[in-house]
């Protein structure tokens, strides 16, 4: 069997062909990678926002079946620990119950120093889970205890700030402009809880400059929705959520910079905090919708305008 050569036999004559001469021809010319790289450019300024865009929609839609399941993990607790439970969430500025951030730690271990400082990046976002009494406990005693660790919304998502400013008996309405539905957000209540833990009942004393007035929901050992006062709640409640970010600036020793208006919404020393869109939890809204009498949550939406 001959062997093939790069000699091809034609009219008595031959050729040679030239490997290089073939490279060549199938090889991208310096303008042709130019041009794709003008059109991969072109294409990536006109997706990228949309992309983006995209992405705090899906962060709000993780944030919003997020909350559902803490507020059903809240009530299940309730059930299951046959008490109630207490989902607090963290506040702006909670460290001036003390007259500076600094005097607010004094008095904490240094393992409780560092989840406040922690939860200094948690404004807006934090929440956990709190009981007040455990069965066995003996009448007038009561045994605090944290059910998880503090946890916190996704990025880019957030419980807006005019729900911690409305007063527990406040009436904000959000309108749902496509059929007319409207539901009446009230504020959050609120009560001194022990924080970080309930350590810092047993370690120091006295218990006051041990606890922070904390924004709350609580379910009975029914699962209903209840008030601090152990009554059935007279009302549904509603945790809205906003698209954007809780912005909080910190010193070298990790103590909150002071923020002056209009930077910070909350006043002096609180986080900047931005709804992206503006107003959009309000104009494109996402309620938790919590029953008083069954405290089973679901949520409502307007993402039309």
């Amino acid at each position: 069997m001959k062997a093939r050569t790069g000699i091809s036999q034609r009219g008595g004559g031959s050729r040679v062909r030239s490997p290089h001469r073939q490279a060549s021809s199938a090889a991208f010319t310096l303008i042709e990678l130019l041009a794709v790289i003008a059109i991969m450019a072109l294409i990536a300024a006109l997706v990228g926002p949309t992309v983006t865009q995209f992405r705090k929609g899906d962060a709000i839609a993780a944030a919003t079946r997020q909350m559902l399941d803490a507020v059903d993990r809240a009530r299940q607790l309730a059930i299951s620990e046959h008490t109630t439970v207490y989902m607090l969430f963290v506040r702006t500025n909670f460290w001036n119950e003390a007259p500076d951030p600094d005097t607010f730690l004094q008095p904490l271990n240094p393992r409780q120093r560092v989840a406040v400082t922690n939860l200094i990046d948690k404004q807006l976002i934090g929440y956990n889970f709190l009981s007040l009494h455990s069965v066995g406990d003996q009448p007038g005693r009561n045994t605090p205890h944290y059910l998880s660790s503090w946890q916190a919304l996704p990025e880019d998502s957030f419980v807006p700030l005019w729900k911690f400013n409305l007063a527990s008996n406040a009436v904000y309405r959000i309108t749902n402009s496509l059929n007319g539905q409207f539901f009446d957000v009230q504020g959050f209540q609120t009560n001194a809880f022990p924080f970080p833990d309930e350590e810092v009942l047993y370690n120091q004393a006295p218990y006051s400059s041990l606890s922070v007035t904390l924004p709350y929901i609580a379910f009975n050992y029914l699962g209903q929705l209840t008030s601090g006062n152990g009554q059935l709640l007279d009302h549904d409640e509603y945790i809205p959520l906003a698209r954007g970010n809780v912005a909080v600036m910190i010193n070298a020793n990790k103590v909150p910079i002071m923020m002056p208006p209009p930077y910070s919404p909350a006043g002096p020393s609180g986080p900047g905090v931005v709804e992206a869109p503006p107003g959009n939890s309000i104009t494109s809204f996402n309620l938790i919708h919590i029953d008083r009498l069954t405290g089973r949550a679901r949520v409502e939406r307007q993402e039309v305008q």
